[in-house]
C-alpha cells in the first residue's frame, strides 16, 4: 500500500489557441469539421458503461444548417433511467471507497486526453452541434473543460488537508464522505465545459451521477462521455441519458436514494425541481443538496468618465459572443446621455463589420442561435421594440431561418427603464440601451440594481473611482460576478469562479473549491487515546 501523503500542485489554465490563418491549429480543425460534417452517427444511451438503444429516435441537426442531420439518437424511457439508477448505485459502492488520489489521476487523464488526443473532435463537436465560432468553442472545449478538470483535482487536495486539532489526549480527523446516494445532473446546451463540470464535480469527490444532457448539445456531450470512458471512469459512475428531461425526474426525484441536483438551464425549471423536492422530502435516505445556475439579466453600466471604446467594444463583446447565448451575456445597458451620441457612432463602426453566418467560414464572428424554438422567442422580443412606442430599434432586429436560425446583432433604444427587454431574460444577441441623465447616477445604480430579479454578472465602466466605489457599493447583491472596465463574460476556472444568487441560482461557484464542497458529507471523527474510567468529575468532591 502506498501510504503517501500527495498533493496535486496548483495548475496553470490551459493555453488558448488563436486558429490564425496559418496555424497548423487552424489546418487541424477544417479537417476535423469537414470529416464530422460528412459523418453521420447513431449515438446510443451509456448506463453501467453499456450501450443501450431504445430505438425511440431523435436528431441531431446543425443549427446553422438546420436540415443537416449530423447523428440520430435513443430517446429513453423509465426502463432506462431506473436501469441508470441501479447501475449508478452499484458502481457506488467500489468508487466511493477508491483512494481520492487513484479518482483524481482519472480526472487529470481526462483533460490529457481533451488537451492532446481529442482537442480538434471536441472543439468541432461543439461549433457543429451548439453552432460555436472556434475562439468561442476552443475557450468552452477545450479549455475550460480542462480548466475544471485540472483545477477540480488541486481544490479536491486543499479540501482533503483540512482537518481538525488534535492534542495529546485526542485524535481528531474529518473523513469527506460523498452524498449517500446517487446526483442527478442536468446540462445545459451552450457550454460543453458546463456538461462536464456537473458530472465531475461530484463524481471526483465519490458521488456516481445519472446525466441529463441538453437535447441541443448531444453530439459534443456524447463525444465527452465516451472520453470519460477512455480515461477510466468505471462503468455505472456516470450514466448518459438523452430524452425527455421529465421523464428522467419523475422517476429520480422520487427515488428514495436521490441525493442532489447539479443544475444549470432555466429559472423556471430549477424552482419546479426545488418544489417537487420540497414535496418529496419524506420519501429520502437524507436532505438532497439542491445546486443550481439558472438565469441572468446582466448589465453593462457607465460612468460619465467611461472610456468609449473600451465600453463600445464591452458592449459588442458582451452582447453578441455566441449570439448572447451565455448566461452572462450582456443584455441591458444604462448609458449617460453625454455618452450616447459617441457611443452610437463607435458601435455603428464596429457592428457594421460584424458577419454572421456558417461556423466553418471563420470570418464570421456570429453563428445560429440553438434552435427554432429560441429564434423565435428572440425574434418576438424584437418584434415588441418595434411596436412599442418607448422603444426602438437602433441596430439589427433581423432574423432568417430559412436555412439556419440566424439573428443579426440588436441593439434597442429605449427611454422606458422598466421596458421588458430590459427586465426579461433575451438569451440571444439583443442588448437594450436606457440613457439617464449625468446627474442621476447614483439613482440609475439604484434602479439597475432593483430592476431585475437576476443578480449573475454585471460590469462598471469608469475612469473616476469614487463612481467605480459607489457603484460597487450600490450594486453589492446585482451580480455574483462583478466585472471593473472589463464585458460581464468570460470567467476563468480558478481565477473568476462562477456563479450568482437572487434568482440566478445557489451561487455554489462552479470553477472553485466552494463547489466541491457541496458534494461532501462530513463526519467528524474522535479517537480517545486513555479512556476514562470513573464517571466523576473534580467539582464532586466534597470540601
Amino acid at each position: 500500500m502506498n501510504n503517501a501523503n500527495f498533493t496535486f500542485r496548483e495548475p496553470v489554465n490551459e493555453p488558448i489557441y488563436s486558429y490564425a490563418p496559418g496555424t497548423p491549429e487552424r489546418a487541424l480543425l477544417k479537417a476535423e469539421l469537414k470529416r464530422q460534417s460528412e459523418t453521420q452517427i447513431e449515438i446510443p444511451l451509456i448506463i453501467g458503461g453499456k450501450e443501450v438503444r431504445t430505438g425511440k429516435m431523435g436528431k441531431v441537426v446543425m443549427p446553422h444548417k438546420r436540415q443537416h442531420v449530423l447523428a440520430t439518437y435513443h430517446m429513453l424511457g423509465e426502463t432506462e433511467v431506473k436501469m441508470a439508477i441501479d447501475a449508478a448505485l452499484d458502481a457506488k459502492k467500489e468508487w466511493e471507497r477508491m483512494s481520492w488520489v487513484e479518482r483524481a489521476s482519472i480526472m487529470m487523464r481526462v483533460a490529457e486526453l481533451i488537451s492532446k488526443k481529442y482537442r480538434y473532435l471536441m472543439n468541432a463537436a461543439t461549433m457543429l452541434g451548439q453552432s460555436k465560432n472556434p475562439y468561442q468553442a476552443e475557450i468552452d472545449t477545450p479549455c475550460e473543460l480542462i480548466d475544471f478538470l485540472r483545477f477540480n483535482v488541486y481544490f479536491a487536495s486543499e479540501i482533503y488537508k483540512g482537518q481538525p486539532i488534535s492534542d495529546s489526549q485526542v485524535i481528531n480527523r474529518t473523513e469527506y464522505r460523498p452524498l449517500e446516494g446517487f446526483v442527478y445532473c442536468i446540462s445545459p446546451f451552450n457550454f460543453t465545459a458546463i456538461a462536464g463540470n456537473l458530472n465531475i464535480s461530484p463524481v471526483l469527490m465519490g458521488n456516481v451521477s445519472i446525466w441529463k444532457p441538453a437535447t441541443t448539445a448531444i453530439l459534443s456531450n456524447y463525444y465527452l462521455m465516451q472520453i470519460f470512458k477512455e480515461a477510466g471512469i468505471p462503468d455505472g459512475v456516470i450514466n448518459f441519458l438523452p430524452g425527455q428531461g421529465s421523464v428522467i425526474s419523475n422517476v429520480a426525484l422520487n427515488h428514495k436514494d436521490f441525493a442532489g441536483i447539479h443544475f444549470t438551464g432555466s429559472n423556471n425549471t430549477f424552482n419546479q425541481f426545488w418544489k417537487t423536492v420540497a414535496e418529496n422530502l419524506p420519501k429520502y435516505r437524507s436532505y438532497p443538496k439542491i445546486v443550481g445556475e439558472t438565469g441572468g439579466k446582466d448589465f453593462i453600466f457607465a460612468h460619465k468618465s467611461a472610456d468609449l471604446k473600451v465600453l463600445a467594444t464591452a458592449i459588442v463583446r458582451g452582447s453578441f459572443e455566441y449570439q448572447g447565448q451565455k448566461c452572462s451575456a450582456a443584455s441591458r445597458a444604462y448609458i449617460p446621455k453625454s455618452l450616447c451620441g459617441d457611443l452610437k457612432q463607435e458601435l455603428s463602426s464596429m457592428l457594421e463589420k460584424i458577419k454572421v453566418g456558417d461556423v466553418s467560414d471563420f470570418s464570421n464572428f456570429m453563428n445560429a442561435v440553438i434552435d427554432e424554438k429560441a429564434f423565435d422567442s428572440i425574434m418576438d422580443y424584437i418584434q415588441k421594440a418595434k411596436n412599442a412606442d418607448d422603444a426602438e430599434i437602433m441596430f439589427g432586429g433581423e432574423g432568417d431561418k430559412s436555412k439556419g436560425y440566424f439573428i443579426q446583432p440588436t441593439i434597442i433604444y429605449t427611454s422606458n427603464p422598466n421596458f421588458v427587454t430590459m427586465e426579461e431574460e433575451i438569451f440571444g444577441p439583443v442588448i437594450t440601451i436606457y440613457a439617464y441623465e449625468d446627474d442621476k447616477y447614483e439613482e440609475t445604480l439604484e434602479l439597475c440594481n432593483n430592476t431585475s430579479p437576476y443578480a449573475l454578472t454585471g460590469s462598471i465602466f469608469a475612469n473616476s473611482r469614487y463612481a467605480v466605489n459607489i457603484a460597487f457599493d450600490k450594486l453589492r447583491y446585482a451580480a455574483g460576478n462583478f466585472y471593473i472596465n472589463d464585458k460581464p463574460t468570460g470567467a476563468v476556472v480558478g481565477m473568476q469562479p462562477f456563479g450568482g444568487a437572487r434568482g440566478s441560482g445557489t451561487n455554489d461557484k462552479a470553477g472553485s473549491h466552494l463547489n466541491l464542497l457541496r458534494w461532501v458529507n462530513p463526519r467528524t471523527i474522535k479517537e480517545t487515546l486513555v479512556p476514562p474510567t470513573n464517571y466523576t468529575y473534580p467539582f464532586l468532591s466534597e470540601e
